[in-house]
């Protein structure tokens, strides 16, 4: 039997007892990570490689995407929930824009924007005396 990554299991731990407002920060940075990984894919050289991973990476951008829109509640969420939805599909477009024409300028547009949402949310988490698990623990996904 294979052994467990160790780092794979720290990261499933993290993620099961992460509270709801750092799994969000997550998930922002998360898709920040995998845009800035396709972004990467436009510097390379060898067509495969360029394709397949400028493809892969915005495509798992856009399924933590896609987690954000559900997770809403736009009952009970009211305007920001429906001014988030609005954002999360306006990014789902844009990208999917950039990943059929392999076109960057899409890319750099949706991170600056996930960026500020990222941000505000550290904010709010930080005002509601989480930041120490939070810095922490995006600190180390971001490394992964």
């Amino acid at each position: 039997m294979k052994p467990k990554n160790p780092w794979q299991s720290y990261r499933q731990v993290a993620t099961r007892t992460a509270s709801p407002g750092q799994l969000v920060l997550m998930l922002y940075e998360g898709a920040i990570r995998f845009l800035e990984r396709a972004q990467a894919g436009f510097q390379l050289e060898d067509p495969v490689e360029y394709n397949t991973t400028i493809n892969n990476n915005i495509l798992r951008a856009q399924d933590i995407i896609r987690e954000l829109d559900f997770s809403l509640n736009v009952d009970q969420g009211g305007e920001l929930a429906a001014q988030l939805r609005r954002l999360y599909d306006y990014f789902d477009r844009v990208l999917l824009e950039a990943n059929l024409r392999k076109d960057p300028t899409g890319l750099g547009e949706v991170i600056q924007r996930l960026t500020v949402l990222r941000d505000a949310w550290a904010t709010m988490l930080t005002q509601q005396g989480q930041t120490t698990d939070t810095q922490a623990l995006t600190a180390q996904l971001a490394a992964a």
